[in-house]
């Protein structure tokens, strides 16, 4: 087992991790941006050094500043969080070439799975079931183009190859609009991602958003840990998940869950991987991969028992998976809602000094936070500040732990999103469980006219 990690993150990621280790009696150290030098991961940690102004280009983003540190306090290696440079090949190529561990997948099922077109080509091989569209990257022929559209059938969206975080996608209603939204999608790609390839998929109307946790080793062992409704979302960004997904039936669940597990066997995948799919009509369509901790994690770790950061660590090391699929169970219920510093409704930023900060506790309740009373959410990053997740043996118990929860929680001195969250699990249809990925928006524009 490693002696010491060096945590390549920030905000609440950087302190779950930091946690996680102390656990395993791994020392910790951290890297931080001149604009979070008084975050609570910093103030606790053993070992913290400075790597940079605010701007994440110059900090959290900085690979050479990163294994320098690595390098200067004897880590033996890097667990880099989500967002940043997590899912990045080329980090996790230069840490390993650097003589220190990624603690992720290999270089090779990042890239593979980073780009839409090989990751979707990826799980049809491995027969797990996909949206109907292009089979790869769309051709530069406008006619091909439009005899493939044809093929899938109208809505259909143009996705970039190498697009994530909702960027890079637009939908298509006719003919006429087909060829102009694919250019501006290639050139929207390029810009934004390097990549300036796009892939077409049947625009379903009206989608669950479901995904499957795995966790897999280097001896080809692979299981999944049940999976996650993550439905309620605006602008493609979640802020309500849940574990499990409401009213699927546990046989359509395991049949996809253990194409997973196959497919991670299949593709030599290490590390902890989430599958991400729509759910429509009784029917999965897988859309991506992300080889990565997810920000809801905390949902599957309260439902099953196991610690999904301490997995990654323990893979990492070279260890065996614990456990086997049939030892993994299901227990209860688990919620969580993603504090951000915004407005409400119009999700606009709301950085600056929280003047007051009160979490809620009682039984089932557990926040994972950096922020606390007189700590600054500097303007530079993304808007979260914090997860409260509850746990329940039932849905209905999680949903009123939840309520109680949000109603103890006090944030002062900056706006958050908790009288949305508050609203939302009073809201009858989000209580029937089940809503779609497009829920949320239609709520909105008419609860904010």
């Amino acid at each position: 087992m490693f002696k010491k990690i060096l945590i390549a993150n920030r905000g609440e990621i950087a302190l779950r991790i930091q946690r996680a280790c102390r656990e395993m009696g791994i020392k910790a150290v951290v890297v931080y941006s001149e604009a979070d030098r008084d975050a609570k991961y910093v103030r606790l940690a053993e070992e913290a050094v400075c790597i940079g102004p605010a701007a994440s280009s110059l900090s959290y983003l900085n690979m050479p500043a990163i294994i320098s540190t690595a390098e200067v306090t004897d880590a033996e290696a890097i667990h880099p969080g989500y967002g940043f440079l997590s899912e990045n090949a080329d980090f996790a190529e230069r840490v390993q070439q650097s003589g220190f561990v990624f603690i992720g997948p290999t270089p090779e099922s990042i890239r593979l799975m980073g780009d839409k077109v090989s990751a979707k080509q990826a799980m049809i091989k491995a027969g797990v079931p996909c949206v109907p569209g292009s089979e790869g990257a769309l051709p530069e022929d406008p006619k091909e183009i439009i005899k493939i559209a044809r093929t899938v059938g109208y809505p259909v969206i143009i996705k970039a190859a190498g697009g994530g975080g909702g960027r890079g996608m637009r939908v298509v209603h006719t003919e006429a609009a087909l060829v102009n939204a694919v250019q501006m999608t290639r050139t929207e790609a390029g810009a934004a991602f390097g990549n300036p390839q796009v892939y077409m998929e049947k625009f379903l109307e009206n989608p669950r958003h479901v995904e499957i946790q795995i966790l897999a080793d280097e001896h080809k062992n692979a299981v999944w840990l049940g999976e996650r409704d993550c439905s309620m979302q605006r602008r493609h960004q979640k802020i309500i998940e849940e574990a499990p997904a409401p009213g699927i039936p546990r046989r359509v669940i395991e049949k996809i869950g253990d194409r997973c597990a196959a497919a991670c066997k299949k593709m030599g995948y290490r590390g902890a991987g989430t599958f991400e799919f729509l759910f429509e009509n009784g029917e999965f369509y897988f859309i991506e991969m992300n080889t990565r901790v997810q920000v809801e994690h905390p949902v599957t770790e309260l439902v099953t028992g196991i610690d999904i950061v301490q997995m990654q660590i323990r893979v990492a090391a070279g260890e065996k998976l614990p456990f086997l699929q049939r030892q993994i169970e299901m227990r209860g219920h688990a919620i969580e809602c993603r504090i951000n510093a915004e407005d409400a409704y119009k999700f606009t930023p709301s950085p600056g000094r929280i003047t007051m900060w009160h979490p809620p506790g009682g039984p089932g309740v557990r926040v994972d936070s950096h922020a606390y009373t007189n700590y600054y959410v500097p303007p530079n990053y993304d808007s979260m500040i914090g997860k409260i997740i509850v746990h329940g043996d039932t849905r209905e118990q999680a949903l009123a732990r939840m309520r109680t929860a949000l109603s103890e929680m006090v944030v002062e001195g900056i706006q958050t999103n908790i009288p949305l969250h508050r609203e939302l699990m009073a809201d009858a249809k989000f209580i029937q469980g089940g809503t779609s990925i497009h829920y949320l928006e239609h709520w909105m524009s008419e609860h904010t006219r």
